[in-house]
C-alpha cells in the first residue's frame, strides 16, 4: 500500500527512479487485487508495468516487498519522529503527529480494505508483515534508547515502541480513526483509566 515518501525526491534522475518504482508498485497491487497474490508472478508485474524483471528487482527485494512498497521509508519516519522533532515537542507527541500524518492517508485510501483482505488472506504476506512489524519495533526501540541514553533493549523503550506500532491495528476498525489514534496516545501519555460505565460504577 502506497505511503507518503520519507522525503520528496530531488533531481531528474531521482524523480524518474521514484516514478518507475511507483509504477511497478501500482501495477503489482492492481494485479494482486484482481487475481490474488499467489496467482501473479514477478514477470506478470514486470509486463504490466512495461519494464524488465531485472528492473523490478532493482527496486524491490522480492515479491512480498511489492505489496509493502514503502516499507523502507517507515524506519526513516520513526527515526525522524524521535531525532528530528521540533523544539519543545516531546517524543510521544512527535510520534503522535508523525503517525497521524503518515498513517491516516493510508487508512483513508479507497483500496485500504481490499489491501488488508489481501494481506490477511495470504499466509506469506501475513508472515512478512509480522517480520516487518518486529523490525520496525526494533528500529523505534533503539532510536528511543539512544535518545534517552540507555541501552538498547531497555524495557520502557521497547514497550513504548511496541504499543505505538500497534496503534494502526487498534485504530483500523474504528469509525473515527483520527479520534482513535488520539485516544490511544492520550492513554500512553496519561496512563490507563477504567472507562466510564456501569461496571466502573459498581467497582467504585
Amino acid at each position: 500500500m502506497t505511503q507518503p515518501p520519507a522525503e520528496a525526491p530531488v533531481g531528474r534522475r531521482e524523480r524518474k527512479k521514484a516514478a518507475t518504482r511507483q509504477a511497478i508498485a501500482d501495477a503489482a497491487l492492481r494485479l494482486f487485487l484482481e487475481r490474488g497474490y499467489d496467482q501473479v508472478s514477478v514477470r506478470d508485474v514486470a509486463e504490466e508495468a512495461d519494464v524488465s524483471t531485472t528492473t523490478v528487482f532493482k527496486h524491490f527485494t522480492g515479491k512480498e516487498a511489492l505489496v509493502f512498497d514503502q516499507e523502507e521509508s517507515t524506519d526513516a519516519h520513526l527515526i525522524a519522529a524521535v531525532r528530528q522533532r521540533a523544539d519543545g515537542v516531546d517524543v510521544l507527541e512527535s510520534l503522535r503527529r508523525r503517525l497521524l500524518d503518515t498513517w491516516l492517508p493510508i487508512a483513508d485510501h479507497p483500496q485500504n480494505e481490499e489491501f488488508f483482505r489481501l494481506v490477511d488472506s495470504t499466509p506469506s504476506l501475513r508472515a512478512y508483515a509480522e517480520r516487518m512489524w518486529a523490525r520496525h519495533t526494533d528500529t523505534l526501540g533503539a532510536a528511543l534508547a539512544d535518545e534517552f541514553g540507555v541501552e538498547h533493549g531497555n524495557l520502557a523503550c521497547v514497550t513504548l515502541a511496541r504499543f505505538v506500532l500497534e496503534i494502526p491495528v487498534l485504530a483500523r476498525g474504528q469509525k473515527d480513526r483520527r479520534a482513535a489514534v488520539e485516544e490511544i496516545f492520550d492513554i500512553l501519555a496519561d496512563g490507563w483509566r477504567p472507562p466510564a460505565g456501569t461496571a466502573a460504577t459498581r467497582a467504585g
